[in-house]
Formats: C-alpha cells, sequence, structure tokens
C-alpha cells in the first residue's frame, strides 16, 4: 500500500509481409514533437518549481504513455534536451527543434513550428507559500477509505488505470492521501480539462467583480462586424458547450492550439455556426478557449494567478500560448492537494476566509442542467459535470473531468471534495462514478 500521507483500419487485405508502414508526414512529427517538448517542460519545470522533482524518465513512463495512437510512436522515440529555459525535441534535420519555453509564474510554453530560440524577457516575483489545511479529520470507515484508495491503484475501477494522487476532504479537513511512486504534495500534473471548470471559476470571481455578465453575448472582437452571426453567442452558451460553432475535429481535439504553437486567436475564433447558438450540446475546447477569451480584458488587473493565490495555491500555474493567450480548456498545471482546494471554494458557497470570491448562488448557476444535455452517464452545466443521473451519489454532487483520468468531485450536501489524479493511456478509462460511491460510503 503506498504510504498514507495523512489522515488515513484495418489496411488493404494483404500479407502482413507485404503491408508497408506509412511514414508519418512532416507536420505529424511536428505536433508529436510539440506534444513531447511542451509535457516534458511541463512536468520537469512545474514540479521544480513547487518544490518537487520529476525526471524525464518519470515524465516518459507516465505521462507520454498512451498518448494520441498517431503520435505514440513518435513520442517515445523522439530525443528531448531539458536546457534551463526550455524543453528541445528533435524532429527534422533541416528544422529547428521543436521548443517549449519555461517562465517563471507563467510555466511553459509551446513555440510555433520554426521557431529559433529568440528570448522571451519576463520577469515574476517570488510565490508565497501555499496555504495548508487543517489537521486531518478521522474517516467514519477509515478502512473502507482505504480499501477504495488501494483499488484505485491497483486498477479496481479500471483495468490498466493508472492513478497518480488521491485526496479526500471532508468538512474542509483532510481524511486520506495517498500518492503513485515518484509522485507527492508538491507534484503538479496538467489538469487537461478539469482547467474548464477552473475557467468557469475564474469567470465566475469575474462576475462577482462586476466586471463580466454570462447572459450578454461574448465580446470576441473577431465576431463584432455588422451581421457576424456568431455576434448572438452568449458567454453562457460558451460555458454550456451550446455555442453552435463547429471546429476541425470532433470536439475535443484542438491539436494545434495545444501543441502546433498557433494562438488562440489565430484559430479559435474562425470556426463558423452549424447550429442555432444554444440548441445543441458539443463538447468543444474552443468554447472554453473562447469563453476566456472573451474576459482576457480583465486580466490587467485580475490574471488567473490572483484568484489561484487568494485560495492558497501558489503553485498551480495557468499557462499561455506564445501570443499571451491563456489556454484555459487544458494547459494548467496543479498538484491534487491545489485542486482539493477549488472544490472547497465550492463546498464553502464560493466564500474563503469570510470573503466572497465567487457570486451567491455561482454553485447552483455551474451545477445547472439549462442548457441542451449530453448523451452518457453524466449531465452537464455550466463547466461542471452533474451526477443528475448516478444512483447513490447526491444529486448536489458535480465533477471537473480531464483527460487521462483527472478528476475534482464535489459533494456540497456532504461537504466532500474528492481529487483523483492519473495517467491513464488510451483506451484505459477510470470509473469515477464507481469511486465516488465507495468512497462516499467510507465516510458515511
Amino acid at each position: 500500500m503506498r504510504k498514507l500521507i495523512l489522515a488515513a483500419a484495418v489496411a488493404f487485405a494483404l500479407p502482413a509481409a507485404a503491408q508497408s508502414p506509412v511514414e508519418p508526414t512532416p507536420a505529424t512529427r511536428a505536433m508529436a514533437a510539440g506534444y513531447k517538448a511542451l509535457m516534458v517542460c511541463g512536468a520537469v519545470k512545474n514540479a521544480g518549481a513547487a518544490g518537487g522533482s520529476r525526471t524525464v524518465e518519470s515524465v516518459e513512463a507516465n505521462e507520454l504513455v498512451g498518448v494520441y495512437p498517431e503520435i505514440d510512436a513518435l513520442v517515445r522515440e523522439m530525443p528531448v534536451e531539458v536546457l534551463p529555459a526550455r524543453v528541445a525535441v528533435a524532429w527534422d534535420d533541416a528544422m529547428p527543434p521543436r521548443s517549449a519555453v519555461w517562465r517563471a509564474g507563467l510555466g511553459c510554453t509551446i513555440m510555433p513550428v520554426g521557431w529559433r530560440g529568440e528570448q522571451i524577457a519576463f520577469t515574476s516575483p517570488q510565490a508565497p507559500a501555499n496555504a495548508a489545511f487543517p489537521a486531518a479529520a478521522t474517516p467514519v470507515d477509515a478502512e473502507a477509505l482505504e480499501d477504495a484508495a488501494e483499488m484505485a491503484f491497483g486498477g479496481g475501477y479500471g483495468e490498466g488505470a493508472n492513478t497518480t494522487a488521491v485526496v479526500v476532504l471532508q468538512d474542509g479537513r483532510l481524511v486520506g492521501e495517498w500518492y503513485a511512486e515518484g509522485f507527492g504534495i508538491d507534484t503538479p500534473q496538467r489538469t487537461w480539462s478539469v482547467a474548464k471548470s477552473l475557467a468557469g471559476t475564474i469567470i465566475g470571481a469575474a462576475v462577482q467583480r462586476g466586471e463580466v455578465d454570462v447572459n450578454a453575448p461574448a465580446a470576441i472582437a473577431d465576431w463584432s462586424r455588422e451581421g457576424d452571426p456568431r455576434r448572438a453567442i452568449t458567454l453562457d452558451q460558451l460555458m454550456r458547450m451550446s455555442s453552435g460553432l463547429t471546429s476541425d475535429t470532433a470536439g475535443n481535439r484542438t491539436d494545434g492550439l495545444y501543441f502546433g504553437g498557433v494562438g488562440v486567436d489565430e484559430q479559435a475564433t474562425t470556426w463558423p455556426l452549424i447550429a442555432p447558438p444554444g440548441s445543441r450540446y458539443r463538447y468543444a475546447n474552443n468554447d472554453t478557449l473562447l469563453a476566456i477569451l472573451s474576459i482576457a480584458p480583465t486580466f490587467r488587473e485580475h490574471p488567473p494567478k490572483g484568484l489561484f493565490r487568494a485560495l492558497g495555491m501558489h503553485d498551480t500555474v495557468a499557462e499561455t500560448d506564445w501570443r499571451g493567450n491563456y489556454v484555459l480548456s487544458s494547459q494548467v498545471w496543479s498538484t491534487a492537494r491545489h485542486l482539493a482546494r477549488i472544490g472547497q471554494l465550492y463546498v464553502d458557497d464560493g466564500v474563503v476566509d469570510g470573503v466572497r470570491i465567487l457570486p451567491e448562488g455561482w454553485r447552483e448557476y455551474v451545477s445547472r442542467p439549462s442548457g441542451p444535455q449530453p448523451r452518457g452517464e453524466q449531465g452537464y452545466g455550466a463547466t461542471f459535470w452533474l451526477f443528475d443521473k448516478s444512483e447513490g451519489i447526491p444529486v448536489d454532487a458535480i465533477s471537473a473531468n480531464g483527460n487521462r483520468g483527472q478528476y475534482v468531485i464535489i459533494v456540497p450536501s456532504r461537504r466532500i471534495v474528492i481529487v483523483r489524479r492519473g495517467e491513464d493511456p488510451a483506451g484505459a478509462r477510470f470509473d469515477h462514478i464507481a469511486f465516488t460511491r465507495d468512497v462516499l460510503a467510507a465516510l458515511d
């Protein structure tokens, strides 16, 4: 058992020998190199800044296992070089390596294909220390809670799933915390789409300050011309994945933005409508990217790190593209404890140390399935998933879900927060609903 930290296509039908592998295109190789550069940079550099430590070997064994099939083999074989201010991955003899640049306070940024290493000037003050949780509480059934954690790390909630961390809070106190070898309290991991719920929280803070109206049309400059039908899309519709916009791939793939070095403002704003706004649910990174782009003017005075610091999350980093746009649909690095703090913010109805961070009723707003709904085992509110279809889980429970098994589960009526971090390879699935039931039963 891991240490309990606290309380507790088939090709043409030819013979195999006659088939020859398809040579990856330069574009595919460039994308693979960008993926590896950014992932290694984010894992190694963000861990170091948080006081932890990650090695390239650890990243290759966790984050770089079972990635997108078209680049999986390439990612494994490409050489990586970790330099003081960037990480470089060679991919073509005639082109410079793909580079992810490290900047204190902003994390890593993937640079455009062909970038040759010009310096980016940036300074950041030393971050204050992270806030600590109160002393551990004793769970009602410590043995059952530990059994659920054992199953999480041992594949009991999904064959092949790779759990890296579990944190459980009740009444704002830690009742259990476990980590896989090589991970710990100071190990940030990429949140993937858990960042969408962080984006919704950042928007909520802007609403509380009186800077944003979720029911108003999203302020996207490229849509401002008279006659552009996208002018009608509201911030609320973007948060509910009901913009009606199309995109170049299935809604949750925006590789050019994530790993190709394309700017959010270059690509996310360009897609046309294919349905009336508010009429169709379609999970899309672009909707969240556009929601954040629309409130970007507020970041001059209130950048995301301001919210993180208010919550005691000083080692959580929201990264940007090379043009300075936040990639808050995926590219945030945070520890398991820090994500638990986001959950606790919602348990406490948006109040921290007596100060209201989110508007009164914001928790109910993000939990309301007022837009068109997805098929499947969970409904969708405004940047949060709902447990409105799950037996044995209170109906007020919500979750932030991310690729490779990132989950922040919030049960306000029980004052419980459950965080599960993972590096689940493609094809493996962690059953977070069953895990939630078991943890709640142990704390009943």
